[in-house]
Parts: structure tokens; C-alpha cells; sequence
């Protein structure tokens, strides 16, 4: 399949849950991203988890679904420091959600407030988000 997305949108490519419950297949580069400006065939790159089972797909078989949405552009603007966050820099698991996730008491992690070090050559340099909408 191709297709021709006008400019300011793009499509991802999403796995389909039941064939991944069912068949304990994923998709490796999951979302993909087709931006406005790619004309080629879209390919899926698929795994197969499950190591008893083969799976087999054949021609017009549902493995993937395609979201088209707007996006924003925008331009990045280097700053020495970053806004505060109630999240800060947690990554990974910052979050919560489970007992293994939750930080070792009087341990904190983050960079609000942390001013940039390095310089052209790299270190950690911030860069704040500006919108780029015509008109505005």
C-alpha cells in the first residue's frame, strides 16, 4: 500500500492488539512513522514472539492499522535552563504503575532547575519547543 498524506499530517503504523494476544506477533518499530513528503510503499516489519508457534500472513491480512493525524511543527530554541516539571527528568518508570518502579526511598531523579553544561561540541544542551503555525 502507498499513499500521498497532504502536507501537516503524517500516518503511524500501530500493531493490532488481538494479533498480538492471539499469535504473540509485534511490530518491531512500533509506531512507524510515514511523514507528508514519503510517496514509497509502506512495509510493516513484523516479529513472531512466540517461539513454538510459526505464523503465517497471507495477501490482504489484517497486520497493522494506519493513524493519519495532523501534527504540529515546530522549531526548537536552545535555552540554559528548562522549566520546572512535576515529572522532571524521571524516564523509565518515573511514573509508577508497579511496586518494582517506585524509587528507593530518599532517592530523587530529574533536572528541573539544572542549568545546560557543554557546548557546541555536546554535554547536555536544552532546547525548548516554539510553535511553528503560519499566521501566528
Amino acid at each position: 500500500m502507498s499513499v500521498a498524506l497532504p502536507e501537516g499530517y503524517a500516518a503511524f503504523v500501530h500493531p493490532r492488539s488481538g494479533l498480538a494476544a492471539r499469535c504473540g506477533v509485534a511490530l518491531v518499530n512500533a509506531p512507524g512513522t510515514i511523514d507528508a513528503g514519503y510517496r514509497g510503499e509502506i512495509k510493516v516489519i513484523v516479529v513472531n514472539l512466540d517461539p513454538r508457534e510459526a505464523v503465517r500472513f497471507e495477501r490482504f491480512d489484517r497486520i497493522a492499522q494506519l493513524v493519519v493525524q495532523q501534527v504540529e511543527r515546530v522549531r526548537f530554541r536552545e535555552v540554559a535552563e528548562l522549566p520546572d516539571s512535576a515529572r522532571a527528568g524521571g524516564g523509565f518508570g518515573s511514573t509508577g504503575g508497579h511496586a518494582g518502579a517506585e524509587p528507593a526511598s530518599g532517592t530523587t531523579s530529574g533536572t528541573s532547575g539544572q542549568v545546560a553544561e557543554g557546548g557546541p561540541t555536546g554535554g547536555n544542551r536544552y532546547a525548548s519547543v516554539v510553535s511553528d503555525r503560519e499566521g501566528q
